[in-house]
């Protein structure tokens, strides 16, 4: 299929996919691709559908979501492989302009060094880029990328494309445990995010079968320490733990709030007891939601803060 959804996104809010690029094709083999392993590696985009075609399903798409009246925030190009491999993108993006949605693009940014690449990505709205590593033998390690793929000209491509692109960047990093969680390297990561400035950082964990066995996701207290460190560069940071059903809902019910809230930002000791108050309730629900397992406490630079327990 070449359209899915609408359906929930964390980071788009109803998103209607588009599944350009035939599976498994693309420039990484990450070790936790939820589609497991690059089935033919590729670095030079090329054609596979016809923008047309595509046009054509994402029109029907639409119409038939409308009928239904279901919203659609965002057309994102989210495929079964790389999106930007895609040599017609710009084509397509310019032919589904008109539906009047925004347009967003997930990939994986191993390709921006390319004009051409970059150039196809001008028009959309959003851009997610992924950044899992900026240290050449940890990139090889989480990403295996194609053999001609240079890290230092995808990292300069980035830069050169965010300094240029008149919409909204986002990043992802998805950190395994074990391979890209250490301190340092998120630090590094730190660093380069604060060159792209994006409008939100978004830190990942392994939630999903993985391409490879072993793959793990680090403990509640990485993923905090991480948070805390992309936040000293970055304006906006949250994380990505795979509790999406009432991710963004504010329901007035304090348990709900507290476990939604958390499932995106870390909360820190004194700010959840001023939302208790507000919500006119007590410390009494954290101790009940620790003893559950449904939260879990944990300490940075000696300030407890309190994430969501992991759904793994």
């Amino acid at each position: 299929m070449l359209t899915f959804g609408p359906i929930p996104s964390r980071r788009l809010g109803r998103s209607l996919g588009i599944n350009n690029i035939p599976p498994k094709i693309c420039s990484y083999s990450c070790i936790y691709c939820q589609l497991g392993r690059t089935l033919r590696m590729k670095i030079e985009p090329q054609t596979f559908y016809s923008p047309e075609h595509i046009f054509e399903q994402v029109e029907i798409k639409v119409n038939q979501s409308r009928e239904k009246e279901e919203s659609i925030d965002y057309l994102t190009f989210v495929p079964d492989g790389e999106p930007t491999l895609d040599i017609n993108l710009g084509e397509t993006i310019r032919l589904i302009k008109p539906l009047g949605i925004k347009i967003a693009v997930i990939t994986n940014s191993s390709l921006l060094d390319k004009r051409k690449v970059r150039d196809n990505l001008k028009e959309v709205d959003l851009v997610s880029l992924k950044v899992d590593s900026v240290e050449e033998s940890i990139w090889k390690k989480t990403n295996r990328p194609h053999h001609h793929l240079v890290l230092t000209d995808i990292l300069d491509g980035m830069v050169e494309f965010a300094h240029s692109f008149k919409g909204e960047i986002i990043t992802e990093t998805m950190l395994v445990k074990g391979i890209n969680d250490d301190s340092k390297d998120v630090e590094q990561v730190a660093d380069f995010l604060a060159r792209i400035n994006p409008a939100r950082a978004y830190l990942s964990i392994p939630i999903r079968p993985p391409a490879e066995q072993g793959v793990k996701a680090p403990s509640e207290e990485v993923v905090n320490q991480s948070y805390n460190i992309l936040q000293k560069r970055i304006a906006q940071v949250e994380h990505l733990i795979g509790y999406e059903g009432n991710a963004f809902a504010f329901t007035g019910e304090a348990e709900e709030d507290i476990l939604s809230i958390t499932s995106v930002h870390p909360m820190r000791e004194e700010a959840l007891k001023v939302f208790l108050k507000r919500a006119k309730s007590d410390w009494s629900l954290v101790l009940e939601l620790l003893k559950q397992g449904k939260l879990v406490e944990t300490e940075y630079e000696g300030h407890k803060f309190y994430l969501r327990k992991f759904q793994i």
